[in-house]
């Protein structure tokens, strides 16, 4: 996804207002716009806090910075920053944290992002936004180069199979209509999922959703899912995020207040790491119960 969002803000570099920090990384990615940008791009280099207090400022100024690294050097490393900085203040800035989840494998613990939606959705004035699709930038890059609050972007990797095209972005999107249940779901994992439900029996196949922006509102959600949830034999949310903040915790919380009631719900997330070994972000999706092979199990005997 990342070559994408760089391909689709390249006709933006044009506006004066428009730069980009990055953290002292992003190479064989960031120099298409690196060059075009000159020195609206700045390598703010192995100083994220202090980088997020200069997109602050040139906020201010009324410029509208990017802020690009791995995620968790931004979301947990300077989270006092974005917090009193650029939160409390309403600023507009785009902060692009890469790796989703377990994305960054066997770089272990501090490359992954297990705990980012809900660190920065519980945040003032803050929205975070999970693209499942590369296509997806070409609406949501537009809505973010507009933004007028501070946006944190979760992004992974595009998992679909390669002669999938998805619907426009949205807030939630139905993926696959299906017989039995339904999978709500985040970022890359909507493409892992289609892969594994479609080597299911069409009688068994669930409905698959994906959502992509937090923090959960129940007047933003689709009435067409809220409808089949209370029509359907089970609700299953999985996610590669921790179930404290998460999009599990979120959802179910808003639509139980509102009086909307799966029959049966099961949550399915990143849980750390089980056996303490280090491995790709497809061993460590496995040994948390939320891999291909985990999932079709569950779908199956559902």
């Amino acid at each position: 996804m990342r070559k994408t969002l760089v391909d689709s803000l390249l006709s933006y570099c044009g506006d004066k207002k428009f730069c980009m920090l990055c953290g002292d990384l992003g190479f064989n990615a960031l120099e298409p716009l690196q060059e075009k940008l000159g020195d609206r791009f700045i390598n703010a280099g192995i100083a994220e806090q202090n980088m997020i207090s200069v997109a602050a400022g040139l906020a201010r100024l009324g410029m509208r910075p990017w802020i690009y690294s791995i995620a968790p050097f931004i979301y947990a490393r300077a989270f006092e920053q974005i917090r009193n900085d650029v939160c409390l203040h309403n600023l507009p800035v785009v902060m692009i944290g890469s790796g989703a989840g377990y994305g960054y494998g066997v770089n272990g613990p501090t490359h992954h992002a297990l705990e980012d939606c809900g660190s920065m959705s519980s945040l003032q004035n803050m929205t975070v936004y999970t693209p499942a699709f590369k296509d997806d930038f070409k609406y949501l890059t537009k809505i973010m180069i507009c933004t007028k609050h501070p946006i944190y972007l979760r992004l992974g990797r595009d998992e679909a199979p390669s002669d999938y095209i998805p619907d426009a972005f949205s807030s939630y999107r139905e993926l696959i209509h299906g017989n039995k249940g339904i999978i709500l779901t985040i970022g890359g994992m909507a493409g892992m999922l289609i892969e594994t439900i479609h080597s299911i029996d069409n009688e068994k196949i669930p409905s698959l959703w994906v959502c992509g922006e937090m923090p959960v509102k129940f007047e933003e959600m689709n009435a067409v899912l809220l409808n089949q949830i209370q029509n359907t034999d089970y609700l299953l949310i999985t996610e590669d995020h921790v179930s404290t903040g998460g999009l599990g915790e979120q959802f179910i919380t808003q639509i139980m207040q509102h009086g909307v009631v799966p029959k049966k719900f099961y949550h399915r997330c990143a849980k750390g790491y089980i056996t303490g070994l280090y491995g790709s972000q497809d061993f460590y999706r496995e040994e948390n119960g939320i891999g291909p092979k985990s999932l079709k199990e569950f779908i199956e005997n559902a």
